[in-house]
């Protein structure tokens, strides 16, 4: 199975483009810096900072803030290992 970076170009101005950005921007900064010491809110704006250019997060802010609380709640990355 092929797997698409990051950086790749093919992002899409919808949650489902969104929600894999994001998934993949936490997962790669919890193997860079697991001891990070960031608590999840202030995880997620510094995710936000780094997707500024998802077109989904560009044209819905507010969705795309959603889109990230869920995908924590439904991963369980905000849970107190995080």
């Amino acid at each position: 199975m092929r797997e698409h970076p990051l950086n790749s170009n093919r992002m899409f101005n919808n949650a489902d483009s969104f929600a894999q950005a994001f998934d993949e921007a936490w997962q790669k900064h919890e193997q860079r810096d697991p001891h990070h010491g960031l608590d999840p809110a202030a995880k997620v704006d510094l995710m936000l900072e780094g997707l500024g250019d998802h077109p989904f997060l560009q044209n819905q802010p507010e969705l795309a803030q959603q889109v990230a609380a869920f995908r924590l709640r439904l991963l369980g990355l905000a849970g107190p290992s995080q």
